[in-house]
């Protein structure tokens, strides 16, 4: 399955299909989707969501979709990477430092149903995006604080049919400290820290997970992981209660030397050397 890529931190982007130009696909950015005309069926990971002029749709990394035309579509997309709303913080209220937009967007619910807005809000979002596509067309809106909080309405709009269709938020937001524990507890087996294996354990795309981290713990998750696994192995070997050899085992290193070599790069000295400092 194709994984598109983005690397301008926010694209605004409106086209006409008969035929939906994409296959299934993923990607490692964030899109708000709105159906200016046409309809027919968004198949968004495992749901089918029949769309009509006017819905509306976000998908985040995560997310596997591609739409069946019936009637030809007009779509405008709003896409954006992690850096956007980052790169904003200074524009943000305190609700947003704590629910972020992005882990907003990850709510299993809004990929289960099809948002039914009311009149009022069906005319607010037409005019919203109009407006950001209008301005996109003028300047780049990548740095544009009017047209930020523009889609942050949008957020806005989807929490107030939420409300009125009396729906109860599933929330897929991500438990720092949980992520944090499960590392510590699993630090000595290296295949369960690895990327893949965590994000998959936290129901994460595996590129969404290492910016998040990166970004939330202000450290790669690499360097995290070996300096948490490097000041354990320090921890045991001033113990002076366990050969190197069975320090290695416990790390889940393949031998001794394995180690001895882990160390050393990170250490600039050998185990057995740090032993006597």
């Amino acid at each position: 399955m194709p994984k598109l890529n983005q690397f301008k931190t926010l694209v605004i982007d409106e086209f006409e299909d008969d035929k939906f130009h994409l296959p299934p696909h993923t990607h490692t950015y964030y899109e708000i989707i709105y159906i200016k005309k046409g309809n027919g069926v968004h198949h968004l990971n495992n749901n089918l969501l029949p769309y009509k002029s006017g819905d509306l749709f976000v998908i985040s990394p995560e997310d596997k979709h591609y739409f069946d035309i019936k009637k030809t579509t007009r779509f405008v997309y709003i896409k954006f990477t992690d850096n956007y709303f980052n790169s904003n913080k200074n524009l943000f209220c305190d609700d947003l430092l704590l629910h972020t937009p992005e882990d907003f967007m990850r709510d299993k619910l809004l990929k289960e149903t099809v948002l039914k807005l009311d009149d009022p809000c069906k005319t607010i979002l037409k005019n919203t995006v109009e407006n950001i596509t209008a301005y996109n067309c003028k300047i780049d809106v990548t740095t544009s604080p009017i047209v930020f909080y523009q889609i942050l309405s949008i957020f806005g709009l989807i929490k107030e049919t939420i409300r009125g269709m009396n729906l109860q938020m599933k929330s897929a937001h991500i438990d720092n400290e949980q992520i944090a524990t499960y590392i510590h507890q699993n630090i000595y087996q290296p295949k369960l820290v690895q990327i893949k294996v965590i994000a998959d354990h936290f129901n994460i795309a595996q590129t969404y997970f290492s910016a998040y981290f990166k970004r939330t713990f202000s450290i790669s998750y690499r360097d995290y992981i070996h300096n948490l696994r490097t000041t354990l192995i320090e921890k045991r070997i001033h113990n002076n209660q366990l050969p190197i050899k069975q320090i290695a085992y416990e790390f889940g290193f393949t031998d001794e030397s394995h180690l001895s070599n882990y160390f050393k790069k990170r250490k600039n000295m050998n185990p057995s050397d740090f032993k006597k400092t």
